[in-house]
């Protein structure tokens, strides 16, 4: 399993990823599943995986792979004009690669399923922000969904619903997620650091701050500290509930 999310704000982009991946309690290994493409000046594109690992670094490779052979260049992400074309791009190379290892025709075999949130910027045009889903559809983040989760999506959502604001500082929206994630690898082994956070900022087009958070990191464990005491005393202030 995993944990990915991307957030769009007014500012621009923030993106964090685990590393974690597992076949069992007793086969867990550290993958990054956080990438990223840029022309700096011209455009900068960053992808976040889950799903099956062997689906996910296919199409990463493949799609890599295209921007550096010329012949290949049908476009390629670095080539296309725009971010709704470099999604359209993706998802066609996720639903190929998923069917080509599946047995169910068109219908993307569970076994091989994976999904992307792709996001960033293209010089005259505006930041994007998708959820590509293996049957090579997506979704735009908009107003009434400005982010996007995979993986493993539940316990750490609630805090990005109550507290998320699109004109949030970067360092605020940071400190968002570094609480959706200890919630979530709190509550699901499956979901473990290295965490990896990127911010890229609107109009920039170029690659943003970028940061590898280790398990022992000074920071992440006051997170840690500090939101179980929060909502220990949020817990204590609340109205005490009359039996009879």
């Amino acid at each position: 399993m995993t944990y990915c999310v991307g957030l769009r704000l007014n500012k621009g982009l923030v993106f964090m990823s685990d590393t974690r991946t597992n076949a069992g309690v007793d086969n867990i290994s550290t993958f990054k599943k956080m990438f990223t493409w840029s022309v700096p000046g011209e455009r900068v594109i960053t992808m976040m995986t889950a799903g099956n690992l062997a689906t996910t670094q296919s199409v990463i490779s493949l799609l890599d792979e295209q921007t550096k052979v010329q012949a290949e260049r049908n476009p390629s992400i670095l080539e296309a004009p725009t971010m709704f074309q470099i999604a359209q791009l993706v998802g066609d190379k996720l639903r190929e690669v998923v069917q080509a290892n599946a047995t169910g025709g068109q219908k993307a075999d569970s076994a091989f399923n994976a999904t992307i949130i792709l996001g960033g910027q293209i010089q005259n045009g505006e930041q994007r922000l998708y959820l590509i889903y293996p049957e090579g559809n997506f979704l735009e983040a908009s107003e009434d969904t400005p982010y996007f989760q995979i993986g493993e999506t539940k316990y750490g959502r609630p805090i990005l619903v109550r507290a998320y604001g699109a004109d949030m500082s970067f360092e605020d929206a940071a400190k968002l997620l570094f609480v959706s994630f200890e919630s979530t690898i709190k509550a699901n082994l499956s979901v473990g650091p290295p965490l990896d956070l990127q911010v890229y900022e609107k109009d920039s087009l170029k690659t943003g701050i970028e940061r590898r958070i280790e398990k022992d990191d000074k920071y992440f464990a006051s997170i840690s500290s500090l939101w179980g005491e929060a909502l220990k005393k949020a817990f204590n202030s609340l109205p005490d509930f009359k039996l009879g």
